[in-house]
This record gives structure tokens, C-alpha cells and sequence, in this order.
């Protein structure tokens, strides 16, 4: 079954001049900035935001605030089956990778590839084999193997050639946290991603990176309003340098006060026990358009062609496929 399919992986430059490609999940947070008549403008005003935060939080022999500048690319990655017929490839994620640019030295180095998580399969789960399964009295009936076939082509994907051949380093996502937890202050303190908050159980959206192999740890940075999830295979702490955590933070950060700015945008801090909410009205609105109903609503739509074209076609081969693979790792 190893040779049923692999992966290719394409790349697109995330700037100004953006155009979301046919093969781009719509509900991508960067493809829904590039749509519509202010779409330059949405693009430019997030670029310099991320610029901008970038050179706030790298601010070591930085005294003008503009020595750094970063390239973000999206890297797309396609899933191809060997055999078969119809539906031979399909778009199975993206991600976005970072290129940090030194202004002062014309120094080039990678960031952190990762940061935002798009996927076709995970839009099926969430947005239709979900809801399909009904609720309790408890709330959600979470199917019992939710997520597995996810979970396992992503780690498949990450310990292929295509990703070797790509990528030195193990991916982070960085992500909003849940409006359904609480989140506690500790009194640890990372010199760039911040203090450390903690929760006393994950949430749905923890448990199915889990079963992507990742773990989760939730950190405010400095000059944050609110922790972010950071989801990881390796080492958050040690294993990436503290520019490439501020790649991180400042692209994602910035995604956040666009998306959800009643939590990231707040006008007062995170406390020391916070639960995060979407119904927070002391907030402020960025100047970048963002159509957040649109994006459930495109994702049960593109959910639904997943079925159509992903998992029904393939059902057989895909369930063969996850049943050779080992337990996943948690």
C-alpha cells in the first residue's frame, strides 16, 4: 500500500500581489484577504503588520525598527494516487513558509515553515462527518476514530521525501485558542514567545493535531493582548531560533487580529486566568476586510467536495492505507 499515492509540492508568493490559484481552498485565511476590490489593499495593510511586528519583537541591535523584512510563501501540497482513474490528484493542504530578510547585512534565513493550516480533509471532518454524527446530551457525538485518516496522511506527508527534500525542520502551526477552555497564567517566561499559559484539558481542535502528531503549548508574547496555540512535533523551546519564532508570532498574530479581533484584538490583556470570547465588545477592528460567515459557510461546501472527490472515490484505498499504518502517536 506505500505506493498508492505521494505527495507534490508547489509554492505561491504571498504578497501584495496575491491571486488565490483554482486548485486554493477558498476559505484559506490568506486567499480570503485577496478577494475582492480592496484585495491589494487588505494584502498590503497585513504585509506591513506583520512587518511591523516583526521588527517590534526583534528589537536587538533593531534601533530604527525596520531592519528586517519577511517573504511568506503558500506551500501547497498535492496528493497523488498511482492508481485509479478519476480524481488522480487531489489538494490535500497548506501551509505558509517564512523567509526572514536582514535589510542591514542582505542576509537570507529560514524561517519556520507551517504558521497557518488549511486543509480539504479536515473541512470534511469538522463540517461534514461532524454534524452527520448528531449531538448528546453532552454535546458533539465525536466519532471514535475522528481525525485518524487526517492525522495519518499528515504525518505521512511530513516523513516523505517531498517534505525532506524541502524542509530541514519539523513544522509549528500557530493558531487562535479555544473559546470553549480556560486558559491559567504559569511563571514561565520564553524571552520571545512569551508567559506560558496552561489549560486543565484540550479541546476538540487540540485532540486532532494531536493525532497529526503535534503538541500544543499556549504562549502570550510581549506586547500580545491574548495567548496563542502553538502546535508542534519537536521542540517549540529549542529547536528553532528566536528570529524564526518571531517569523512565527508576528505572521500569525497578525492573522489573528484580522480574524478574530474580539480575542487578539482586545482593548485589555489576557488575565491570570482567561477564557477567551468571541462576544467581547471592548475590541478593536482592523482596517482589513474579512468575511468570517462566509468562510463557514465555504467550508461545508468545500467539505463536501472533499467527500465527492476525495474521500468517496478512494474510500477503499484510504481505509486499506490507515489500517497498515502504525497507532498514532499522541
Amino acid at each position: 500500500m506505500a505506493n498508492d499515492f505521494g505527495f507534490r509540492i508547489t509554492t505561491t508568493r504571498f504578497d501584495e500581489d496575491y491571486t488565490p490559484s483554482t486548485s486554493s481552498r477558498v476559505t484559506t485565511n490568506f486567499a480570503n484577504l485577496a478577494r475582492g476590490e480592496g484585495r491589494q489593499q487588505n494584502l498590503r495593510r497585513a504585509l506591513t503588520m506583520i512587518r511591523n511586528r516583526f521588527n517590534d519583537l526583534a528589537d536587538w541591535d533593531n534601533p530604527g525598527g525596520d531592519r528586517y523584512g519577511l517573504e511568506l510563501d503558500i506551500v501547497s501540497v498535492e496528493l497523488e494516487f498511482t492508481a485509479g482513474e478519476a480524481d488522480r490528484e487531489f489538494p490535500l493542504l497548506e501551509v505558509l513558509d517564512v523567509t526572514i530578510v536582514d535589510g542591514r547585512t542582505g542576509a537570507r534565513r529560514h524561517g519556520i515553515v507551517g504558521n497557518n493550516f488549511s486543509s480539504y480533509v479536515r473541512d470534511y471532518d469538522f463540517s461534514v462527518r461532524l454534524p452527520a454524527a448528531g449531538k448528546g446530551p453532552a454535546g458533539p457525538n465525536i466519532p471514535e476514530d475522528f481525525g485518524d485518516l487526517h492525522g495519518k496522511l499528515f504525518q505521512a506527508f511530513l516523513d516523505s521525501d517531498a517534505y525532506a527534500e524541502r524542509f530541514s525542520q519539523p513544522p509549528v502551526i500557530c493558531i487562535s485558542v479555544s473559546t470553549s477552555k480556560t486558559y491559567r497564567r504559569t511563571d514561565n517566561r520564553h524571552p520571545v514567545l512569551g508567559v506560558e499559559y496552561q489549560q486543565d484539558d484540550y479541546s476538540l481542535t487540540d485532540e486532532y493535531f494531536a493525532k497529526m502528531g503535534l503538541r500544543v503549548r499556549y504562549f502570550m508574547p510581549r506586547g500580545a493582548v491574548a495567548p496563542l496555540a502553538f502546535y508542534f512535533r519537536g521542540d517549540l523551546l529549542n529547536d528553532y531560533t528566536d528570529l524564526q519564532l518571531v517569523g512565527l508570532i508576528s505572521t500569525m498574530e497578525a492573522f489573528q487580529k484580522i480574524y478574530r479581533p474580539e480575542v487578539y484584538n482586545a482593548n485589555a490583556a489576557a488575565g491570570a486566568v482567561y477564557r477567551p470570547s468571541l462576544e467581547e465588545q471592548d475590541f478593536s477592528r482592523t482596517l482589513i476586510d474579512y468575511d468570517r460567515e462566509e468562510r463557514s459557510r465555504l467550508a461545508i461546501t468545500q467539505g463536501r467536495f472533499t467527500e465527492e472527490h476525495f474521500m468517496n472515490p478512494h474510500r477503499d484505498v484510504l481505509e486499506q492505507w490507515a489500517a497498515a499504518q502504525p497507532a498514532i502517536a499522541r
